[in-house]
């Protein structure tokens, strides 16, 4: 088991609203008398073994033996405020959440320990790899999450904005939720997340600044002050600065960041943290194409007009081993790298920062990749899917997020991708970052930057990672926008498919194809088209049978790992 979101034991004294029992789910058994026999019995789905299973559970490795005591010390104090965001967390994935983890610490029987270990890695009790859909009892996901009232509708919140213009500001805010006036339910008010969430934050800045002290690290100290700082004024950019400029042997990374888990409007930011060991000498090997991003700006197939040429090329890029985990970072399936941060205004200053975990990786490559591989791909193309190939596109997918439009003009007014494709803007940003590193890596092939012999290994690598990522749900959000690049490149024959269901990549047609596609995508960005973006994914978004067809050979394969970080009690000395 990896490091829980929350503990189940310190959310025993909360007090519960039972959940009603739906006919597809089966009730687990409950102790005889008191209370808890009065109690309705909670309804746990019959597979919930199953599902578990779906997540291999995976130790990994990392070395600790160069850290000075130092920062050792440090270490500890950060893995302490990190794990404070857990709770964060799982109140913004529903404010229900504290509720229902005491409901399932009382459930007894079968499929009991499965419940809630599976409540614990979705960080509620929503399916992450089934559409967000209920595992335990019947109440439906909340479209916005904990961050706004279970029953405010779009409608509702931009009437509220179109009344009250001076609001717009707060109640777009990433680092606010959004909350009915108590006494007044008709009425919204934007909350702080300081607010909202002091309990954990004012502690988790008091260890932060702890850790700022214990190190000798003069750039890991600036950022964990100021960071400890931003915990209690909302106000993240000195912080994001000085987090760019990150150089020890102590990466970490803290604070609200993804707005993945607002399905209303993606305005919202997730607290998470990954705590992570530097590996200098494989960063310093991918320096060299910081430098090269200038480059890859000019080359984008995009309008002169649209490209973004002003925006900071700094962008550090770190290679880490991950050693503790917490919040939106342990959620379902985990990150195998970020590029961050998200405020434009950074962005536009310094660029942006990737960082890619290295044994979590790894651990993916082997586990998942070349399984997949060896069931859906062309027999002839299974030899050349390779690790290295893996790791170039996982890199240009990070870069690809600090390159093409970002700050946009709509109608006249200048605004962000992300403020007009709402909802929408994750599945094209995470599907233009896929396409475009492929993109850029044929680029720097092509240009001499990147080895000749790479070009045999990338498009069935690619291929097959787009399998990885389809197993995480075809018809959500994210789902979507790898089924997108499937059916793009199969309409265009840069992918062909047997009757069997193996897929080939032909190496004329990839390229071209991939530059079509990734214009397109662009162009919704740069034009802040929502209307374009939902019909060009309700054309390519949906899985075809033979894509069906080949995941249905994949059920031997672990959809993902389950990792048991060196640092999270399951870890801990082993």
């Amino acid at each position: 088991m990896r490091s829980p979101h929350i503990s189940l034991a310190a959310l025993l004294a909360i007090s519960l609203a039972p959940l009603p029992a739906t006919a597809e789910t089966k009730p687990a058994a409950r102790p005889a008398g008191g209370k808890a026999a009065a109690a309705r019995e909670l309804a746990v789905v019959p597979d919930i073994e199953r599902r578990l299973a779906q997540y291999a559970p995976t130790r990994l490795g990392a070395d600790l033996a160069g850290l000075s005591a130092a920062d050792r010390k440090a270490l500890g104090l950060l893995v302490q405020a990190s794990s404070r965001l857990n709770d964060v967390f799982l109140r913004q994935t529903s404010v229900r959440n504290p509720e229902l983890a005491k409901e399932l610490a009382a459930l007894r029987g079968p499929g009991a320990d499965a419940a809630r270990a599976y409540f614990e890695l979705n960080a509620g009790l929503w399916d992450r790899l089934d559409g967000m859909k209920p595992f335990v009892g019947h109440h439906p996901n909340p479209e916005g999450a904990g961050y706004y009232p279970e029953d405010l509708t779009r409608q509702e919140f931009e009437a509220w904005l179109t009344a009250h213009p001076a609001d717009k500001e707060r109640f777009t805010s990433t680092v606010t939720v959004i909350r009915r006036r108590p006494g007044h339910p008709k009425e919204l008010m934007a909350v702080p997340y300081p607010e909202e969430y002091r309990a954990w934050l004012e502690p988790a800045a008091k260890e932060l600044r702890a850790a700022a002290a214990a190190t000798d690290n003069a750039t890991l100290k600036r950022f964990l002050a100021l960071r400890a700082d931003a915990f209690l004024s909302n106000d993240y950019y000195a912080s994001d600065l000085a987090w760019m400029d990150l150089d020890a042997p102590v990466e970490v990374t803290i604070g609200p960041y993804e707005t993945y888990s607002d399905g209303l409007f993606g305005y919202k930011a997730a607290f998470e943290a990954y705590v992570t060991l530097a590996l200098p000498q494989e960063s310093a090997a991918l320096a060299r194409y910081k430098e090269r991003l200038p480059f890859l700006e000019k080359n984008l197939p995009l309008p002169d007009a649209d490209k973004n040429l002003n925006r900071g090329t700094e962008s550090p890029i770190r290679v880490v081993d991950v050693v503790y985990a917490a919040g939106e970072a342990t959620a379902g399936v985990p990150a195998v790298a970020y590029n961050l941060p998200n405020d434009e205004r950074v962005r536009e200053a310094k660029g942006s920062k990737k960082i890619l975990l290295k044994n979590l990786m790894r651990a993916k490559y082997d586990q998942i990749l070349v399984p997949i591989s060896q069931q859906v791909l062309d027999a002839s193309q299974v030899p050349a899917v390779s690790f290295d190939a893996y790791f170039d596109e996982v890199l240009h997918h990070e870069l690809s997020h600090g390159l093409g439009p970002g700050t946009i003009t709509v109608d006249g007014k200048k605004t962000e991708v992300r403020l007009e494709l709402k909802d929408l803007f994750s599945t094209i940003e995470e599907a233009k970052a896929d396409v475009m590193g492929i993109y850029n890596i044929l680029a720097l092939i092509e240009r001499g930057d990147m080895p000749a012999d790479l070009r045999r290994a990338l498009e069935p690598t690619y291929v097959a990672g787009l399998f990885r990522s389809a197993r995480f749900g075809t018809e959500e959000a994210h789902g979507q926008g790898v089924v997108s690049q499937f059916n793009y490149l199969l309409e265009k024959g840069a992918l062909t498919v047997d009757a069997s269901a193996h897929f080939r990549a032909d190496s004329e047609k990839f390229p071209g194809a991939i530059r079509d596609l990734l214009h397109d995508l662009l162009m919704l960005q740069a034009r802040g088209d929502y209307a374009g973006t939902k019909r060009f994914l309700d054309k390519y978004g949906h899985a075809g049978d033979a894509l069906k067809t080949a995941l249905g050979r994949l059920q031997a394969v672990p959809v993902d790992i389950r990792p048991i970080y060196p640092l999270s009690p399951e870890g801990a000395g082993k």
